[in-house]
């Protein structure tokens, strides 16, 4: 029994591998709307059975990140046009319900993991705009998770993706400076505990996002599938490393402390 449980453990975790993998990729836009994701493909860079990629598709198709079409084709999601703004309409009233709860309820950790990675974000201007697109959802689902509650997290987190890939359809270069400055806002208004003001803040802050960036479709790229996932495989497996040895040394350390 205890075999059964470290091997389902051994497998979700390469199923989490995956996904992060994947959904970092194409909120940064490496992986196009409309890509396609070859079970055979994904298992060959991850070194998976076609069956934990599978599972690992099927995660993400529930994200909206992907479609899962006839004959088990995977491709990556394509939003349309008209959806582009209907997302970030419904996006920006889940929002305001999750600023709504957290305002004046945050902890001092929280107020500092928000400052945290708002500071990512700034340090990230000078790379590409993906990766701030990618730093910038990445703040509004970390907002999310601090309600604790099970359905926003799941339809914000969703909601912001397919935002993220409209922009990637949709989207023309423009300063992330505007979007960072109304992250600082935002977290100054909620450890205010400032409701009404942190809600509108919230809307103006998303509306102006849409303005600022839905615009014009970008211009398909060609490239392989292998290629394009090999630093993001890279990256997971960097960082599964750090989390072991990280386990391991906390692991240590409570071990002295029962021996002392």
């Amino acid at each position: 029994m205890q075999a059964t449980r470290g091997t389902d453990l051994d497998g979700n975790d390469k199923v989490g591998t995956i996904c992060r993998a994947l959904r970092r990729a194409i909120i940064e836009q490496a992986l196009e709307p409309g890509a396609k994701l070859p079970e055979d493909a994904l298992g060959e860079r991850f070194g998976v059975s076609r069956t934990i990629a599978r599972h690992a598709l099927g995660q993400l198709a529930a994200q909206g990140l992907v479609e899962l079409r006839r004959n088990r084709i995977a491709v990556v999601a394509t939003p349309s046009w008209q959806e582009a703004r209907s997302a970030f309409d419904i996006r920006i009233e889940l929002e305001r319900l999750v600023v709504r709860q957290l305002a004046g309820n945050l902890s001092k950790a929280q107020v500092a993991e928000l400052k945290a990675h708002v500071d990512k974000e700034d340090a990230a201007r000078s790379g590409p705009d993906a990766v701030s697109i990618r730093l910038a959802t990445e703040f509004h689902i970390l907002l999310a998770s601090m309600t604790n509650s099970p359905i926003l997290i799941r339809y914000v987190s969703e909601v912001a993706y397919r935002c993220c890939l409209t922009l990637s359809l949709y989207s023309r270069p423009h300063s992330s400076e505007c979007a960072i400055n109304e992250h600082r806002a935002l977290i100054d208004a909620l450890a205010a505990g400032n409701a009404e003001k942190v809600q509108s803040l919230m809307h103006t802050h998303l509306d102006s996002v849409a303005t600022r960036a839905l615009v014009a479709p970008s211009k398909p790229r060609e490239r392989d599938l292998l290629e394009i996932l090999a630093p993001y495989a890279a990256d997971e497996a960097d960082g599964a490393t750090a989390r072991d040895k990280s386990g391991a040394e906390s692991s240590g350390s409570k071990l002295r402390a029962i021996v002392e």
